[in-house]
């Protein structure tokens, strides 16, 4: 079982360090071929959309076959075609890169997102197949570790492969060599992809028809007030992290004046800071009381921050200037401790500190306003968990259908990316005020929190016991 996990977290590096270079891309794209920031917002919105839409394929698919293509095939062969869905995807990088054409570009992502969609589906269940139901979470939380190690990874090497290691000046950029990274990611894509199909990791167990639903549910499970809030909660929250990450390179460019070059470690620590944030939550599931506890809580970010450091050292870059961000992780550290695992509180607590971190970024100057809008990251970190734990908590029998729903509305990412860069226009909102659009579904995200909280205190669920799982 051990080594098959060892295998299966190598796709979740792989969702995240194509996520995160894509915060690259937009910027690249955008100064070579002039796009307005809307349109190189497309990028993410392409990417994020191609979840949803391999998620409905999938079940075209599987209502015109007759038959679930996991249960049919297995796990192991399910990632391998999505894999090499994916690698198919990153050819087209070869002709987007050459022409400089924005068109292939998105073609290229939309297919490596459809390839993603399959094994997102495969990969999360799978995770927690692969042993005791009774750390099931613990194994999702360490592939999330993993996941967050190729977001932080994702933007360095693009970058270099890009404008090179030490790179001076706006000469440097090379869009065509956009495409070597993705090659590369290609060749692995379809290596693990015959690992995966050669690998036994078995099929889905049978569901019991008979499994009695805990909660009444009159209009079907999409009607519960828990679920379809959820889903728009879900919506939100990747729409506000991914669409902060997607809007900060142009802010940091026309604001602060960074040039293209030295945005990537700027980048990296945004996503990071998901990374931080996680192992930071992860310290209270280990088991340890009292003392060690407490002093786990405060090791596990220092040691997530200390691998941005010399990743981003090893890359080049002036990573040292990065030591005041301490103080939002100490921030962050509290709010972990005062939230004491109840996932309403955590979500609540989150989402305020997020919008205020916003607010703080558009009204603030120099380096305040950019720590501020990389803490976003941060107050992001664990909220999908909450969200999730929240959404399917008490729905027995039906949560396998709300979970699936709640997986689709990943498109949040790029529908809420397109919105601000849209609105980012000057004739509109202007990119700096653009941000408001993220203090909003920060907003309904408290909103949720508390809603779907007192629902279900009233149905005598203890939230105090409940243990976020889950993480996309």
């Amino acid at each position: 079982m051990r080594k098959h996990f060892a295998i299966l977290v190598s796709v979740f590096f792989f969702w995240g360090f194509v996520a995160a270079s894509n915060d690259i891309l937009i910027p690249v794209f955008q100064s070579k071929l002039g796009l307005e920031q809307w349109q190189s917002q497309m990028i993410s919105f392409i990417f994020y959309v191609a979840y949803t839409v391999g998620a409905l394929g999938y079940l075209l698919l599987t209502r015109l076959w007759g038959k679930d293509l996991v249960a049919t095939v297995g796990y192991g062969r399910s990632l391998g075609i999505g894999l090499w869905l994916s690698a198919f995807g990153t050819l087209l990088f070869i002709p987007a890169a050459n022409q400089a054409s924005f068109p292939l570009l998105l073609a290229g992502l939309l297919v490596v997102g459809l390839g993603f969609s399959l094994q997102q589906s495969v990969a999360n269940p799978l995770a927690i197949a692969l042993g005791s139901a009774d750390t099931g979470s613990q194994r999702l939380s360490m592939a999330g570790g993993v996941n967050n190690l190729g977001t932080t990874l994702g933007p360095l090497v693009v970058s270099i492969a890009i404008f090179g290691i030490g790179a001076t000046g706006e000469t440097a950029l090379d869009i065509e060599a956009v495409k070597l990274p993705y090659l590369a990611l290609g060749v692995l894509f379809t290596l693990f992809g015959f690992i995966f199909w050669h690998s036994d990791f078995g099929k889905p167990a049978a569901v019991d028809a008979q499994a009695k639903d805990e909660v009444a549910a009159p209009s079907g499970t999409l009607g519960l007030p828990q679920v379809w809030m959820g889903m728009i909660a879900i919506f939100v929250y990747v729409g506000v992290e991914v669409s902060t990450a997607s809007n900060l390179p142009a802010y940091l460019e026309k604001f602060h004046g960074i040039a293209l070059h030295e945005i990537a470690p700027y980048v990296s620590l945004y996503w990071a800071s998901l990374m931080i944030g996680r192992w930071t939550a992860a310290s209270g599931a280990m088991g340890l009381k009292g003392s060690m506890r407490q002093l786990l809580r405060w090791l596990m970010p220092l040691a997530a921050f200390a691998v941005f450091l010399v990743v981003n050292s090893a890359a080049g870059h002036n990573a040292v200037a990065f030591i005041p961000y301490l103080a939002a992780i100490a921030l962050l550290t509290i709010l972990d401790w005062s939230t004491k695992g109840n996932p309403a509180r955590q979500l609540l607590y989150y989402s305020i500190a997020g919008a205020a971190a916003l607010i703080v970024g558009m009204t603030a100057e120099g380096s305040l306003a950019i720590y501020a809008f990389l803490s976003v990251g941060l107050f992001a970190s664990t909220l999908w968990p909450c969200i999730f734990t929240l959404a399917i908590t008490g729905l027995g029998g039906r949560t396998a259908q709300a979970s699936n729903a709640l997986i689709m509305m990943i498109m949040g990412g790029g529908v809420v990316s397109l919105l601000q860069g849209y609105l980012a226009d000057d004739a509109l909102l202007g990119l700096r005020q653009s941000f408001w659009v993220g203090v909003l579904c920060f907003a309904y995200l408290g909103f949720y929190a508390l809603s779907v909280s007192n629902a279900l205190k009233a149905r005598g669920i203890d939230l105090e016991k409940l243990a976020p799982e889950g993480g996309h």
